[in-house]
């Protein structure tokens, strides 16, 4: 599996060298973006854990789905604003944006 690891990384590292700039910009924002979907999970993962709640128990006080609340924590599913706040609330948290270096981020308030 290491192995495998290396070889991934080297193979990498070799395709992001041969990119164009403009390829390379194009890879850096999906990855940014993909980190902002995984920070997101992560956000709400830990706040229902923290909450002692189960997949199930948040999405009946959301008001939806435990399918959905997986999705969104394993970064599947990217919740909308109103899904946010109603998560947020059935946590018993406030949700609050504020700007990042020129872009809006997420961020839960504890």
């Amino acid at each position: 599996m290491a192995e495998q690891l290396v070889n991934w990384r080297k193979d990498q590292q070799r395709r992001l060298a041969e990119m164009t700039g403009a390829e390379r910009e194009e890879y850096t924002a999906a990855w940014e973006v993909v980190g902002m979907r995984m920070h997101l999970a992560e956000l709400v993962y830990t706040a229902r854990v923290d909450a002692g709640l189960s997949q199930a128990e948040l999405a009946k006080r959301a008001g939806t789905k435990q399918s959905a609340i997986s999705a969104i924590e394993r970064a599947g599913q990217v919740p909308g604003g109103l899904m946010l706040e109603r998560i947020a609330e059935a946590l018993g948290l406030e949700l609050t944006f504020s700007p990042v270096s020129e872009r809006r981020r997420l961020q839960a308030v504890l």
